[in-house]
């Protein structure tokens, strides 16, 4: 057929089909070219499409699918493109038509807004060792970058939470999660470990999440929030703002309204609260209250001084 046939035939234009008749050369698919007046392009004679003509890689992955991103920094971006060609190739006529619109219609974006993406240089290094079970010796810079600290870690699973990297590993007992951007240096050595057979990385990170939330959490807040309050408050404190204002009072004749909401330590709590401006009243306990107005206080002096 002509590019002009396919075109008419798929309801796109030529650029497309002369685009994706490329693409699906570079895949391994055995697409010819005739030239002249009554050629165009066919396939090679007695060629089938098969799902199992993909790849290792291409296969593996296909399970990173919904996150390009992701797959571009693993390395698997181009792998991704070509195992997704395939796999459209080999659907029915119907469900690949539902699949391109899935694809023009839906698109998951995994990184977090206004932040830069942590530099992960180690992350494809790290994928191997996850892969072939392989112990990491790595250099670890410490919380606030404080020296750094050699492990040996076996590493058990990726996983990336709100646009970052983290890797969940054996280092001794418990297993532990480490940030992949806090890696300083990363070897792959030739010694394996042994994989705990019970080991569910999806149910392992669900609750290593709990258990970091509850632990961060260390107190309730009692505030008034003005309406635009209402509004921030899920904005800045996420899941602990939801909570509160679902279980919020009935507004006052201003549209404020009383919650309870869990913090982290008082020191930490005055920061986050203070995001909050004037759109929000620390009632209580006293200490924060108390803590609160000392910070005030002292930014009025500062801005109030002559510089």
């Amino acid at each position: 057929m002509t590019a002009s046939e396919l075109a008419a035939e798929l309801e796109v234009s030529v650029r497309t089909v002369y685009r994706d008749i490329e693409a699906l050369g570079a895949s391994g698919v055995p697409v010819c070219a005739d030239r002249g007046p009554v050629g165009g392009y066919r396939l090679m004679d007695g060629y089938r499409t098969r799902l199992t003509g993909l790849t290792d890689a291409e296969a593996d992955a296909l399970f990173l699918a919904g996150a390009p991103g992701a797959a571009g920094e693993l390395g698997l971006g181009s792998v991704l493109a070509t195992a997704q060609l395939k796999l459209q190739a080999a659907l029915p006529a119907g469900l690949a038509d539902r699949s391109r619109r899935i694809q023009d219609r839906f698109h998951l974006d995994a990184s977090a807004w206004f932040r830069e993406a942590d530099p992960v240089p180690h992350l494809g290094r790290v994928a191997q060792a996850v892969w072939e079970q392989r112990v990491l010796r790595v250099q670890y810079r410490k919380w606030g970058g404080a020296g750094h600290r050699a492990l040996d870690l076996g590493p058990l699973g990726l996983v990336l939470k709100g646009g970052i990297w983290y890797l969940v590993a054996i280092a001794g007992e418990p297993i532990r999660t480490y940030r992949i951007s806090r890696l300083v240096s990363v070897d792959v050595t030739e010694q394996l470990f042994d994989r705990p057979a019970e080991f569910d990385l999806a149910a392992h990170w669900a609750e290593s999440s709990r258990r970091l939330e509850t632990a961060l959490q260390q107190g309730v807040a009692q505030l008034r929030i003005s309406p635009r309050g209402r509004q921030l408050l899920p904005m800045q404190f996420g899941a602990a703002g939801t909570r509160a204002l679902a279980a919020a009072g009935p507004p006052d004749d201003e549209g404020w309204v009383r919650v309870e909401m869990a913090v982290e330590t008082p020191s930490v709590a005055v920061g986050d609260l203070l995001r909050l401006g004037t759109e929000a009243e620390v009632l209580g306990p006293p200490e924060l209250r108390a803590a609160v107005a000392r910070t005030v206080t002292e930014l009025t002096h500062r801005y109030t001084a002559t510089p």
